[in-house]
């Protein structure tokens, strides 16, 4: 059943292990033409609802076809099959192990950052980044503590990416925009992130720390009080990081469906649109969608929230706290 995990190496009636019976569908699918080169192949997720198969085993699927050049992951999409260019004969399989002398925590990290952006961090496993780098899985172990400090080391990497300018931008709304939307790309560009971060229990991320230490920069100095900072400028990073949650959704829901979210509310929406009118309990609901023809997505979304969020810090700046500095 899916979600088990001792079924990566447990044979079937025919003595097979259910991940090299997986990969040889998937590989037959290939040969066959009826998956082409550039289409999505199944994803870790579409593996154990298909198959039933608890996700290590779906991972192991998707690294069985990769280390024999069949499949490849592409950042923002998942995993497609590779041009037959690369495909590589059985004999060469699999990866040479490389010496331990060349891992390094650096490549660690870039070999599981390529991993969780195509993928997402379902299919992240010290195993399967072992396997990219064509190296022994316990090797990975001598520079990085687990796949928890992996994760952390990845968001922070991550964060690294957007660099905040030199020089500021005149006034503190135009410097709380540049910060917000800097974050707002670097969770477009790794979805898996914003699952990572933590408000309730911060983590001591520097390259994050220093998107913080700017955010408060701009509110200092501007009549607010200590603690009205504090809470501003944690709600500010705190929005850009809760709409992006969505995204991770989407992302994983576009390498399942192979549509993106406008391509499916072009196919479904008058079919949902008549459920919700027949259920007749929403016809506020109904009545606007009806009518409403806007072009309804997440950088919509975001820009309506963070110039609403930013009016709202304008009327407590009009209002000074008692801490105002003048």
């Amino acid at each position: 059943m899916a979600g088990r995990g001792g079924d990566v190496n447990r044979v079937d009636e025919r003595g097979e292990p259910p991940y090299l019976r997986i990969a040889g569908e998937i590989r037959r699918r290939i040969s066959d033409g009826e998956l082409r080169p550039g289409d999505r192949v199944p994803s870790a997720r579409r593996i154990t609802q298909e198959w039933g198969v608890a996700i290590a085993t779906a991972t192991k699927v998707l690294a069985t076809l990769r280390q024999e050049g069949l499949v490849r992951a592409v950042s923002g999409v998942g995993t497609v099959v590779a041009d037959p260019a690369c495909h590589r004969a059985p004999a060469a399989r699999r990866q040479p192990r490389a010496p331990e002398g060349e891992l390094s925590r650096d490549r660690i990290v870039h070999a599981a950052l390529g991993l969780a952006d195509a993928e997402g961090l379902a299919a992240l496993s010290m195993r399967r980044v072992a396997t990219e780098l064509g190296a022994a899985t316990m090797s990975l172990y001598r520079h990085v503590s687990g796949k928890d400090e992996l994760v952390l080391l990845l968001a922070d990497t991550a964060f690294g990416e957007a660099r905040l300018p030199e020089h500021r931008p005149a006034g503190w709304r135009a410097q709380l925009e540049l910060a917000a939307r800097l974050e707002w790309e670097l969770y477009q560009r790794h979805p898996w992130l914003a699952q990572v971060i933590s408000v309730g229990k911060p983590q001591l991320l520097p390259n994050m720390m220093l998107h913080g230490e700017w955010l408060v920069r701009a509110l200092t100095g501007v009549g607010l009080d200590a603690a009205t900072i504090t809470y501003a400028y944690i709600t500010v990073f705190n929005y850009v990081r809760g709409v992006a949650v969505n995204l991770a959704t989407q992302t994983e829901s576009e390498r399942d469906t192979g549509m993106r979210d406008a391509e499916w509310m072009e196919a479904n929406g008058d079919a949902v649109l008549s459920a919700m009118a027949s259920a007749g309990t929403v016809p506020s609901l109904v009545g606007l969608f009806t009518r409403n023809e806007v072009d309804y997505n997440l950088d919509g979304l975001f820009e309506f929230g963070l110039g609403r969020l930013l009016d709202g810090i304008a009327a407590l700046i009009g209002t000074p706290g008692p801490d105002a500095a003048g």
